[in-house]
């Protein structure tokens, strides 16, 4: 409807990759936890706004609520922000050069991410990111048990629901974090597999995948 406040979620870009209050958004939400903090040591979240009216909204539920994070929890946020963007220069570059690699791999029958230059957003991307990000996902071909076995034989990776650390984690959406989506329109593939790429070295993190297709074949 016309007049409707627009919110975006800007977790996965941070706002060293794209900033959407340059590009009109009214509110943007971050998860602290994930790229702001970066070292899987803090649980928080927050919520920027330009608008002098909103942001009066927000302080009246922030102090009616009560969510007000603790000193220690902001120093780890702010500790996090000192290299937030050397941490997403690094994984991106890590991030591209596996999305290319995988490309290429017979096991893989696409890969989903927004630096591809086939990528249906790619354009967009040219546009308004800096960098098209640290976040990517593979569908394979041969089904949810190898996806399963896949997920499971990674040793650099570590499977995990999280996203936007130092280190490198990989998931399976379907059983994991859409769990309670299955059977609705929300649903993902059952072989899906989700790459939260970190900052290691990219041919440590390509071995450690290949080792893994090799290991989920039988």
């Amino acid at each position: 409807m016309a007049g409707a406040i627009t919110v975006v979620d800007n977790t996965f870009a941070t706002p060293y990759i794209q900033r959407p209050l340059e590009l009109g958004a009214d509110l943007v939400v971050h998860s602290a936890t994930k790229y702001l903090g970066g070292h899987s040591d803090v649980v928080g979240g927050l919520v920027a706004t330009r608008s002098d009216d909103l942001a009066e909204r927000l302080r009246f539920h922030q102090n009616a609520a009560g969510a007000v994070p603790s000193p220690f929890d902001c120093f780890l946020v702010m500790r996090g922000l000192r290299t937030l963007a050397l941490r997403m220069e690094r994984s991106s570059a890590n991030a591209l050069v596996l999305a290319l690699w995988l490309a290429d791999r017979p096991e893989v029958e696409a890969v989903n991410y927004p630096g591809m230059p086939n990528h249906p957003a790619a354009a967009l991307v040219e546009r308004q990111m800096r960098l098209p990000g640290a976040m990517l996902s593979i569908l394979l071909r041969d089904g949810e048990d190898r996806a399963r076995r896949f997920v499971g034989a990674t040793r650099l990776f570590t499977l995990a629901e999280s996203l936007g650390a130092v280190e490198s984690l990989i998931e399976l959406p379907a059983p994991m974090t859409h769990a309670s989506v299955v059977e609705s329109p929300l649903a993902v593939p059952p072989s899906l597999v989700r790459l939260s790429v970190g900052i290691e070295n990219a041919d440590d993190l390509r071995q450690d995948l290949e080792s893994a297709f090799s290991a989920s074949a039988s």
